[in-house]
């Protein structure tokens, strides 16, 4: 947290908390007095955000176990217009923003894939296809596709419990929707309002957004229907300076694009090197440092349509028998056109500047470049090094539909029975003719120089081109290469619940619930590319390309607050599909088979990767529950247990290999047929999950809790394919491969929670809480050999032996190779040679030779284990009657394994993503017609990718604020504030100096109107 945060989060939580700890005694004190209106039946009812939050803290309250929850204010009005935005003010919830928005969800720094999403008590399924630019394999929910108009309220469970759907070692988030027969009436809202995002580049940048719900019972409140929807607009952009970089090297290495040492090798000969005079504070031998690769300017411009909607209808024919039908639908389509101007490094003639060690970060780092060859101009190919003016293009719809049924019988004896089944689809596939994420790359050649300065919060890219060429005539832009990328993404759910509840309300035992619980999830990942790389050089000369294709942007104003002197000025943009279609039209790039195959008159790729897996899961539990006087205090006791199978058919399609050829001295080559097939693999695991929770009130309205619970996530899908791909090259001793592992169990979680809680006023409470998880069954790879596909190698086969026989022992692979061209014939395909010539050609593969072997890389799970522990701070507090109030919460999250930066690259290393602390501040107004909000958000530095190189998100903080005026009963008019202040974001690596992106932060306005009746 820099400084000043730190001061102005100090001076507000010391404030508020004083205000917070006066308001506590006067309410402990109001508690013992009569309340106002008592003797008159007068009835208080609370509405807005105190409803909000006082709904909130009776979830807290009456659960089992740990857990927060954010309910609606009212019908159709959740605190957030994102659900994402609305679960980061919950203690231990961080969130993952994707276009400005929240999207993914990280709890007590358990990232997306380890926490569990349901509906209603339903698993729903999942599609995450991230940028398009890969086979998708995510178990991630991501929130970007729900309205929160249609919210009752979200759960956020924390720790295990036995009725509950596995999946969540982080959490199980439970989302709620409306259900007419629980508030018996006609209800309804509808709003509209319009979103002005200052982000957007270019064009208007308001948009619009409505929505709308009616619940309305009839039939003496023995029929309700409920019908929502919602449709929202949105254009903004998302603009950064992104640089790759080269691995972490040791001071002392000497590979590719490593620093210059004093002297190097010349025709055998050392000399000095030039270009060590050139490097100022170079690393020492055993700082690690890295050198980049390349960096740009991006320009993104995003187009998003959101459509959601439900429908719900609800019969009870008695007072014990309701059933339910439901529907929830929603669309989420997003386009992102990005323009780019970047640089490119071959790291030779290079200068540069650094930190000291021993995790040394560049000051600068620039390198000079010979002079182009040819001559400049719209009809020549002019070579040199490139100025890249590059493009790209995604356009994704995501779809989730989910069709359910519920029976809840009230039979007599104290017996619940309930019965909930849903049929629930999710897709994410491209909506355009060119794919899902696609590239053109476009170049000016001439660069004689060109650096990076890294001395500021965003690095400085500069250049300079050769005399005579201007890298701003248009005429000068070249077509190089491109790429034309397709997946898609499918996830299918059929699951059947069957509960059933006991009020025992005798003996010991109070309450028993039981269950079973049957899960069919499928799922299709497939990928697909065409892609041309042999003209980064230049596909064609500029006359190809027509200049009115072609804009003129400026760069600096698209980073304000950021912008530093000597940063690249403009560089053109151009019209995507245009540029796509004269590409293919110029140099048949999506028509051509060695780039890749096409579907037919499209250039959408055929699908070279597809994954099919099918995990069907039963899951039997049982619970019993107990209240009982534990040293005089009323005590509550929960003990649960809950079995689960799971079989995994998992199938994947690879190409098919045919045979196998001798086409060098050691050189051997699997020879595939061009078909694809399907390989499959099955796999299976069970688990016990046993969950117990203690709760003790030792004082009226305290609460303290213990629970203890094992938890599961499953692997992701990339690992669980089916798939088995061999390499094409192997050798005398055999090739390699690599496949998934459906046999691989989830990872396994043992975890403690503890709290005390004291609920001091019907909305306001104090809390403090700490968990405790063992993590284990992380992934890892091994190798394993396989005699894959039946294929075999003349090695040590009856030619090899007869070679062997005819030479002695001593016959090398080269003589052994000789004598089979000679002595079989038939076997082989001879090319040249001959008389004292060695032959060339190919020796096929033939009957009775033995089986390759081949060392496949596949996915396991290690005995590497992880500890984490941390600490959840809440303050809910209202200020009496003055409408004011106040919400504070502070996690700390610690973990045992963390990533160390001073190794380099080549040490593998294990450690857990996404832990950091967080902090929330809000105040609120909330009486008569006026509601009022501000939110402070505030996550600290936290790892979010792990490998070769550790990837840094440096720490964030945001405001947001709200405001609403009730003209009228039921007419009330709104303002919202997202970003207030227009905060950056920054990634580095490990160094701050390595900085991976740079992004200014911009804030988005809304206003509009609500309806309630």
């Amino acid at each position: 947290m820099r400084a000043s945060q730190q001061q102005w989060f100090a001076k507000f939580l010391a404030g508020s908390s004083a205000l917070a700890l006066m308001g506590m005694a006067q309410a402990a004190m109001a508690q013992e007095a009569p309340v106002d209106g008592e003797a008159g039946g007068d009835e208080i009812v609370v509405t807005g955000i105190r409803a909000s939050l006082e709904a909130s803290a009776n979830i807290k309250r009456e659960a089992q176990g740990v857990v927060d929850a954010i309910s609606a204010e009212d019908i159709g009005k959740f605190p957030d217009t994102n659900l994402a935005e609305s679960l980061q003010r919950i203690t231990g919830v961080s969130i993952d923003r994707s276009n400005g928005e929240g999207s993914l969800v990280t709890v007590r720094g358990f990232g997306p894939e380890f926490n569990l999403v349901t509906l209603n008590g339903r698993q729903m399924p999942t599609a995450l296809i991230g940028d398009g630019g890969s086979a998708p394999s995510s178990r991630s929910f991501d929130f970007a596709n729900l309205a929160s108009e249609g919210i009752a309220a979200v759960e956020v469970y924390k720790s295990g419990r036995a009725t509950n759907e596995s999946g969540g070692i982080g959490s199980t988030i439970n989302i709620r929707t409306p259900r007419p027969l629980d508030k018996p009436g006609t209800h309804g809202s509808l709003a509209v309002k319009g979103v002005y995002d200052s982000s957007r580049n270019e064009g208007n940048p308001v948009t619009p957004e409505i929505s709308g719900i009616v619940s309305s019972t009839f039939a003496d409140d023995r029929i309700g229907i409920m019908i929502a929807g919602s449709y929202q607009k949105r254009k903004a952009s998302v603009n950064t300076a992104n640089v790759g970089w080269r691995d972490g090297y040791l001071g002392n290495e000497n590979n590719w694009g490593s620093l210059a040492n004093p002297t190097r090798i010349v025709n055998g000969v050392e000399v000095p090197d030039p270009r060590y005079d050139n490097i100022t504070n170079r690393p020492g031998p055993t700082d690690v440092y890295q050198v980049p690769q390349n960096a740009s300017y991006d320009l993104n411009d995003i187009n998003r349509e959101r459509i959601n909607g439900q429908a719900v209808l609800q019969f009870r024919p008695t007072d014990d028998l309701t059933a339910t039908i439901d529907y929830v639908y929603s669309r989420n389509t997003v386009e992102t056109r990005n323009s780019n101007v970047g640089v490119w490094f071959n790291h030779e003639d290079t200068s540069s500047a650094w930190t000291d060690g021993p995790i040394a970060g560049p000051l600068f780092y620039s390198e000079i470049f010979g002079p182009p060859s040819g001559t400049p101009g719209p009809n020549a190919l002019y070579g040199g090094k490139d100025l890249s003016y590059s493009g790209a293009l995604t356009e994704n719809r995501g779809e989730n539909k989910s069709l359910g049924t519920n029976l809840k019988w009230d039979a007599p004896g104290g017996v619940t029975i309930e019965f909930d089944a849903h049929h629930s689809v999710s897709t994410v596939k491209p909506v355009n003719r060119f794919g899902s994420s696609m590239s053109l790359g476009n170049a000016v050649f001439g660069v004689r120089g060109q650096g990076i300065n890294f001395e500021n919060d965003l690095p400085v890219i500069s250049y300079e081109m050769y005399p005579g060429i201007d890298p701003l005539d248009v005429s000068l832009i070249t077509p190089t290469g491109n790429a034309f990328r397709n997946a898609y993404f499918r996830n299918r759910i059929n699951q059947v619940q069957f509960r059933g509840h006991y009020d025992h309300d005798a003996g010991f035992l109070d309450t028993i619930d039981f269950g079973v619980s049957y899960i069919d999830s499928k799922v299709r990942s497939a990928f697909g590319t065409i892609q041309n790389d042999d003209t980064w050089g230049g596909a064609g000369p500029a006359s190809d390309i027509p200049d009115d294709i072609f804009k003129l942007v400026t760069v600096p104003d698209k980073f304000p607050g950021l912008a530093q002197p000597g940063m690249i000025e403009s560089f053109y943009t151009f019209d995507f599909e245009r540029m796509a279609d004269l590409v293919e039209q110029n140099y048949q790039t999506c028509s051509n088979p060695l780039t890749g195959a096409a579907q037919p008159g499209t250039c959408l790729a055929v699908f070279n990767t597809d994954r099919r897996i099918t995990e069907r899961t039963i899951a039997p539990y049982l619970q019993v529950a107990t209240e009982f006087d534990l040293f005089q205090n009323p005590a509550h006791f929960v003990a649960g247990i809950r079995y689960e199978t799971t079989d995994i058919l998992s199938a994947a399609l690879v190409p098919a290999p045919a045979t196998t050829d001798w086409v060098g001295e050691n050189e051997f080559n699997v020879v595939f047929s061009g078909e694809s097939q399907f390989t499959r693999f099955k796999g299976s695991y069970d688990n016990w999950l046993p969950a117990f929770d203690l709760d003790v009130s030792p004082m009226e309205n305290v609460k303290l809790r213990a629970s203890y619970s094992h938890t599961i996530t499953r692997p992701d899908y990339a690992n669980m394919q089916g798939g088995r791909t061999l390499d094409t090259l192997f050798r005398v001793g055999g090739g390699t491969g690599a496949q998934g592992n459906p046999g691989l169990v989830p990872y396994k979680s043992k975890n403690i929670d503890l709290s005390a809680e004291w609920y001091y006023a019907p909305d306001s409470y104090v809390s403090v809480g700490y968990f405790h998880k063992d993590v284990s069954n992380f992934i890892s790879t091994t190798r394993v050999d396989t005699n894959a596909f039946g294929l075999t190698t003349p090695v040590n086969g009856p030619r090899w032996q007869a070679a062997i026989a005819a030479l002695g022992t001593g016959a090398t692979v080269g003589d052994i190779r000789q004598y089979i061209f000679e002595n079989f014939p038939d076997s082989v395909t001879i090319t040249g040679g001959g008389g004292n010539t060695p032959f060339t050609g190919v020796i096929h593969a033939a009957a009775g030779d033995p089986l390759v072997n081949f060392e496949v890389t596949q996915p396991v799970n290690s005995d590497q284990t992880a500890s984490l522990n941390g600490w959840e701070f809440a303050l809910q507090h209202s200020f009496w009657d003055t409408g004011f109030g106040v919400i504070l919460n502070y996690t700390i999250v610690n973990g045992s394994a963390t990533y160390d930066n001073t190794q380099p690259s080549s040490v593998t290393q294990f450690a857990l993503t996404g832990l950091s602390d967080s902090a929330n501040a809000v105040l609120y107004y909330d009486k008569g017609p006026i509601q009022a909000r501000v939110a402070w958000n505030w996550r600290d530095k936290f790892l979010s990718q792990t490998g070769a190189n550790p990837t840094y998100i440096e720490e964030y903080w945001q405001i947001d604020a709200s405001a609403s005026y009730e003209f009228m009963p039921g007419l009330t008019a709104f303002v919202e504030a997202i970003n207030l202040t227009g905060e950056s974001r920054r990634g580095h690596l490990r160094h701050t100096n390595n900085v991976t992106f740079a992004s200014p932060g911009f804030a988005r306005y809304a206003a509009g109107v609500r309806f309630s009746f």
